[in-house]
């Protein structure tokens, strides 16, 4: 929904900017009105002008080889302006990639606080990240801002172990990544069992959500490798998700009845 603050959690070599990438292109075309922007801190050059050659929005990058200074404020400087454009009565969609990158960022570039969490990460430094991401909201007869930002998990780095843990539980959407799909080459790489959304009634009707759960509990059965590849199929026959559900309750119901 609009005003949604989501987290897609990925391990190195998932295809998380490929899934960001899609996103971009489902927004552009579904939602053409909302203002997208792409915020990317501390990527590779060669990543930055991918998004600006395949994405049709605004792009606001911060290189791994500039100064951290330049990575806060690149990410500042994109905040501020969708807010503006917020309270003008649009719809803004930030894709972030990473808030990861983001937090390392604020914790070299801010003075040191004489705190240390474990890792070395400073808890001053995790403010504005969270600044950054609780900014995400729908407002009531006004726009929305929308925040879709990526996290690092899986990196065996503790820093970045702290800093998800610190943002779990503060989005209302995460999307899991695995990357053992990936290496399969089964893109999206999406772990549909570890993936949800809060409050997920409010967005689907009833007779929806009772087909989710039943796609949930299937994928459960046959385990997440072989549901993955079930669901792919069954999304490449279909033409909507309301008619993906359908065919995929029915398929359910009848192996139950055999």
């Amino acid at each position: 929904g609009k005003g949604q603050r989501g987290l897609i959690l990925s391990p190195a070599k998932a295809g998380k900017t490929t899934v960001l990438k899609h996103i971009a292109a489902g927004i552009t075309e579904n939602s053409p009105d909302a203002l997208l922007m792409v915020a990317l801190i501390g990527e590779r050059p060669e990543e930055v002008t991918d998004m600006q050659r395949s994405v049709d929005g605004e792009i606001y990058s911060s290189t791994f080889d500039e100064p951290t200074e330049n990575h806060t404020r690149v990410a500042e400087m994109c905040l501020e302006i969708a807010k503006r454009q917020v309270e003008t009565g649009r719809d803004v969609v930030i894709l972030l990639d990473s808030i990861t990158r983001l937090a390392r960022a604020y914790n070299l570039a801010l003075p040191a606080s004489g705190k240390t969490l474990s890792g070395g990460v400073d808890p001053v430094a995790l403010y504005p990240p969270k600044r950054f991401f609780g900014a995400a909201r729908n407002i009531e007869h006004g726009g929305s801002l929308t925040i879709i930002a990526t996290c690092l998990v899986d990196t065996g780095s503790r820093m970045d172990d702290v800093i998800y843990e610190e943002f779990k539980g503060t989005g209302n959407m995460e999307l899991a990544l695995d990357r053992k799909l990936s290496e399969k080459r089964i893109f999206p790489a999406i772990d549909v069992l570890r993936s949800g959304t809060r409050r997920e009634e409010l967005l689907l009707d009833e007779n929806e959500l009772r087909m989710v759960w039943t796609m949930r509990r299937m994928l459960s059965a046959v385990g997440p490798n072989e549901g993955i590849e079930l669901l792919m199929q069954r999304l490449g026959k279909t033409a909507n998700n309301a008619e993906f559900l359908v065919s995929l309750s029915k398929s359910v119901e009848a192996s139950e009845r055999t």
